[in-house]
Order: structure tokens, then C-alpha cells, then sequence
């Protein structure tokens, strides 16, 4: 089933939602990051990066949007709204993969990774912000022969998180590598990343926070080849709806 479309309330480009990021309003009318989706009520929608957001809530075009969408000027927009953000995405992406790992869906060693490469079994690929670059390197290029694709600038994707954070993540100890094998699993977790590194940019402005994501053990914007189209390419239009 393809995914609903909405609306970014801030560039008014339209997109598949679960590539988009929800507002919700709290009792208060504050508003929060519902990036689950999961919040009770109305809804606002945006779709923009960090830096773009940050510059909507300084002009004063974020609120003016809010205030549209909701129907209310009783609204609260906290001046860390974008920290906010991006916090939560990264505990969902963490969250995401620390739950494929329980179910078994996750390999960690650089040998068992290795492996599943070169026999052309590994779907996704990932490296910790702190990895070396000869263990990136020479699993990139394993995964490269095993996809007969050497030659291609096919990589695997360095996260902008250290071992340490991913090691919490997947409740294991020096997780520097990750790869997955089943094709379901990895696009659950490319797409949650993919939202994740969209929002925060090719440069975050300082490290993720650890404490965000140690709950976790449990269009793409990254540059890297990483083998799988997201949802957002292949969507089909199924309702439009600017708020939910």
C-alpha cells in the first residue's frame, strides 16, 4: 500500500508522509516533533531541513504556518524546535535499527559482514562516524564485488553517530560496522534514516546527543550509493491531505 501524500507547510512541495515530518500541538499549544506519527489530533506537516526550518522559525513564516494549519494563534514554538527534531529522529533511526537486530536482522563483526558482501547477500551497509577508514573501505569494496558492481562509487553509508551510540543502539559492545541481508528490514531502515540525514544536513551543526538515542537498544540524503530505492521513489498517490 502506497503512502499518503501531504504537504510541507513551509515549502508547499508535496510528498509521501512517511518521508516528512509531523508537528503536533500539545494541551498547552506547544509545539512538539511527532515524528511517529502517533500524537492525537491535528497535524502540520514540514518537509524542509534544519537550517531551512531554523530560518522559518527566526522570520516568523513557521508560526504564521502553524497558526494556518491549526486554526489557532494560541501556539508556543520552543526556540530549540529544530534540536528538538532532530533528536527524535535520531532515537526513531536508532530505535529502528536496534528492533531489526532483535529480530535478527542485523550482522555486526567485520568479518560476518565481510562475508555476506562478497557472497552478494548484504542489502544495506553502515559505518560508524568513527570507524576507520580501511575497515570502510575495504568492506565498501566487498560489497561492490559481491553486487557486481566494482567500479561504481557504490559505498556504504557513515552515520553521523559514533561506535559508541551505535553500540547502545544494537545493546553490543564496539559496533563499528552494521549490515543487513534481508531487503525488507533494510529499506524499514534506509527510509528512517533517510529522514533522519534530510533533516540534519551533510554538515549538523554539533554531535548528535547520546543521551537521546541510548532508548534505543533497540530523495536520500546521504551521497552514498546504498543499493535500494526509499519509498519515496517508487509512491504512489493514494490521498492528499495537507494535515491529519
Amino acid at each position: 500500500m502506497a503512502d499518503p501524500i501531504r504537504t510541507c507547510i513551509l515549502s508547499r512541495e508535496e510528498a509521501p508522509r512517511e518521508g516528512l515530518i509531523r508537528l503536533a500541538l500539545s494541551p498547552d499549544g506547544q509545539v512538539l516533533p511527532d515524528v511517529r506519527a502517533k500524537a492525537p489530533g491535528r497535524g502540520a506537516w514540514i518537509g524542509v531541513d534544519r537550517a531551512a526550518l531554523d530560518t522559518a522559525i527566526a522570520k516568523g513564516k513557521l508560526r504564521g504556518a502553524l497558526a494556518r494549519a491549526f486554526k489557532t494563534n494560541a501556539i508556543d514554538v520552543p526556540a530549540d524546535l529544530s534540536s528538538r527534531i532532530a533528536a527524535a529522529l535520531e532515537r526513531n533511526a536508532l530505535d529502528r535499527i536496534g528492533l531489526e537486530a532483535r529480530t535478527g536482522h542485523v550482522l555486526v563483526g567485520f568479518d560476518r559482514i565481510e562475508t555476506a558482501a562478497r557472497q552478494g547477500k548484504l542489502q544495506l551497509l553502515a559505518h560508524a562516524a568513527d570507524a576507520g577508514e580501511d575497515g570502510n573501505r575495504k568492506l565498501d569494496q566487498a560489497w561492490r564485488v559481491g553486487s557486481d558492481e566494482e567500479g561504481s562509487d557504490k559505498r556504504g553509508l557513515v552515520l553521523p553517530v559514533s561506535r559508541t551510540i551505535l553500540s547502545l543502539a544494537l545493546g553490543r559492545e564496539n559496533v563499528v560496522h552494521i549490515g543487513l541481508t534481508d531487503s525488507q528490514a533494510a529499506n524499514r531502515v534506509r527510509d528512517a534514516l533517510a529522514r533522519w540525514l534530510h533533516f540534519i544536513g551533510p554538515d549538523p551543526d554539533s554531535v548528535p546527543c547520546e543521551t537521546a538515542s541510548q532508548g534505543a537498544s533497540a530523495s536520500g540524503p546521504s551521497k552514498a550509493n546504498t543499493g535500494a530505492k526509499t519509498k519515496t521513489d517508487k509512491v504512489e498517490t493514494i490521498t492528499h491531505e495537507e494535515f491529519e
